[in-house]
């Protein structure tokens, strides 16, 4: 057994384990963004954005244009990630006991480390485990909250969690043993606002405050009054339009808001490109895989809302690239349109490290869509939820197929249901619900989401399994 001792301030667990010398098994590297949807990038076409070290990987890796959460906020997602379960499988979000000890015990860090990985967690972690769990999971953890955002240093000046978690992500990177692949996660605080903060709600780095001064800010597409007046009065009178009127109410605060939300995402990218140049520098580049995705899509301004939480698209699309330095040119820059989940992101993670995948994952591998000449099955819908208790988030089941988006709002008396063609009305403008054309269509998606609801409303304890 090797001795490798790291030196860090912040937590540090054995990380020897196994032989010296070892099968070249690929790196990953993961990066977790807050509070982004699918089209604010620059490869996703989103106008002024700059993002161009996260262009760079989906240039030369595959960018997935239909990926979703299964549960729009972030505690939920984030359990859904780490265990490629869904929520009422894993029973895990805000105001909930901690994650339980069966399904942190399947998640793909403790995975990792049990097949010879080093591995590591910078950020926002966002989940409750249990006590005494966390040591099996990570190597090394470097936590970082915001509120506020910037932390002062030893020197009394101020530093960026965004740029933290860079400096953080090196110092792994540096500390590398030879000859131990590694899994780090680095999850970004950014873009989430600082919601204790009614004036700055996006506080950007500092090495980004000259972005966008003189480019005027695109308005929401889905701006106008009739996407709003729309909406029953559970929705009209939710979170969602609650903090609308803290961020997007005026144009005056939106250019604000929106201008600063954008420089905090090319704070990100900048961080990510420091630190792919830290893998190049570390000799470690071409034996990375590096994914880059977020928790949940996010609302700006678009139907009159803020935030996240319901069942529409802007609220439940993410991106995900994935690049893999043996990518063939048939694989750089591919788009891929298969419906993508964020349950598939552990399963996806081991595939690539030749980690068995347990049975209990509700998630399933991506890499099968990345190359193939044959047809095969794939999912053509899928089921999500949103089953937080708050007063303003009422909560929510449904099925988005690749044509149909179903929500039944359960705790509405009656209940509240939506039903959308994404092929005769892709902005979501209307509910068909009520009308007679769409009875046999509505039927079916009902009866296809009571299915879903009682095929993962078992949630894991000790050994038990999902019923797949």
């Amino acid at each position: 057994m090797k001795s490798c001792a790291i030196a860090t301030g912040g937590m540090l667990f054995s990380n020897c384990r196994g032989p010296e010398n070892k099968p070249r098994r690929p790196n990953i590297l993961f990066f977790l963004v807050d509070d982004q949807r699918n089209d604010t990038l620059g490869c996703a076409g989103f106008p002024v954005l700059q993002t161009p070290h996260i262009d760079a990987l989906a240039r030369n890796g595959i960018r997935f244009l239909n990926t979703f959460v299964t549960t729009s906020i972030c505690a939920a997602s984030r359990a859904s990630i780490l265990t490629g379960l869904y929520e009422r499988t894993h029973g895990y979000t805000f105001g909930t006991l901690p994650l339980s000890q069966a399904s942190c015990m399947n998640s793909y860090p403790v995975l990792f480390r049990k097949n010879g990985y080093r591995t590591g967690f910078i950020g926002k972690f966002g989940v409750t485990i249990e006590s005494g769990q966390l040591q099996q999971l990570f190597d090394y953890f470097r936590p970082l909250d915001r509120n506020p955002y910037f932390k002062i240093q030893e020197d009394g000046s101020l530093r960026h969690t965004t740029e933290l978690a860079g400096d953080y992500a090196i110092e792994f990177l540096k500390s590398q043993p030879q000859n131990e692949p590694f899994c780090l996660s680095v999850s970004f605080n950014a873009v989430h606002a600082e919601d204790s903060d009614k004036e700055n709600h996006y506080p950007y780095p500092f090495a980004v405050k000259n972005y966008y001064k003189e480019r005027a800010m695109p308005l929401p597409r889905l701006s106008e009054d009739t996407f709003f007046s729309s909406q029953p009065d559970f929705l009209k009178h939710s979170l969602n339009r609650e903090r609308f009127f803290w961020r997007w109410d005026t144009r005056e605060k939106y250019d604000r808001n929106m201008r600063s939300y954008l420089r905090m995402l090319s704070g990100v990218d900048s961080v990510i490109g420091r630190i792919r140049k830290a893998l190049e520098t570390c000799k470690l580049g071409d034996n990375t895989i590096v994914i880059y995705s977020a928790d949940n899509g996010y609302y700006m301004g678009d139907r009159g809302f803020a935030g996240k939480w319901s069942h529409y698209e802007e609220s439940l699309r993410i991106p995900l690239i994935i690049y893999d330095p043996d990518f063939s040119g048939l694989e750089k820059g591919k788009e891929i349109d298969s419906i993508a989940l964020n349950i598939d992101l552990a399963p996806t993670m081991l595939d690539f490290a030749g980690v068995a995948i347990p049975d209990i994952y509700q998630g399933r591998s991506l890499r099968p869509l990345f190359r193939h000449d044959q047809p095969f099955r794939w999912r053509t819908d899928f089921f999500c939820e949103h089953l937080m208790s708050h007063s303003k988030i009422p909560k929510w089941e449904g099925v988005h197929s690749q044509r149909y988006v179903y929500a039944r709002y359960f705790e509405q008396d009656p209940v509240y249901e939506f039903l959308h063609d994404l092929e005769r009305d892709p902005d979501q403008s209307k509910n068909f619900s009520d009308q007679p054309e769409y009875k046999t269509v509505l039927e079916k998606m009902r009866h296809r989401c009571t299915n879903y609801v009682n095929r993962y409303k078992r949630i894991i304890t000790g050994d038990a399994k999902e019923d797949m």
